[in-house]
């Protein structure tokens, strides 16, 4: 279960941490644009992870439909 959860926190701290990466690239080497490798490394990872997090949630719901079907089949027969 903490898989999901730690791809949830990843979708939502990554653009705050390509922000602070530019923010420092700014304010330190304006002339310079490394920034654009840490959201170029950053973008792979996130989208990767939000495929993932889509395929843990498909899985999970399969798993919980599957659930409330036997349930409710036991529950009548």
């Amino acid at each position: 279960m903490f898989g999901p959860l730690r791809r949830v926190k990843f979708l939502i701290t990554a653009p705050f941490i390509v922000l602070l990466c530019f923010v420092i690239n700014v304010t330190t080497s304006p002339g310079h644009w490394w920034v654009q490798w840490v959201a170029f490394g950053m973008g792979i990872a996130w989208v990767v992870n939000l495929f993932k997090l889509v395929r843990d949630v498909i899985v999970l719901g399969g798993l919980a439909a599957v659930g409330a079907y036997l349930f409710n089949r036991n529950r009548q027969g």
